[in-house]
């Protein structure tokens, strides 16, 4: 199982400010499985979905 990347968001925001958990709310709202998750190496929060890799 994979994940697609739906948009990243930078880990800086402004305090007391969550837009990746905002996004992957609204997203979820629609019916989309997505989560937020951290790429240590670009330091930002990335919403994903999962994807079903082919075989």
């Amino acid at each position: 199982m994979g994940a697609k990347v739906l948009e990243r968001f930078p880990a800086g925001s402004p305090r007391g400010s969550w837009p990746a958990e905002e996004f992957a709310a609204a997203r979820r709202a629609q019916g989309e499985p997505a989560t937020v998750v951290m790429d240590l190496k670009s330091d930002a929060f990335l919403v994903v979905v999962p994807v079903a890799e082919e075989e």
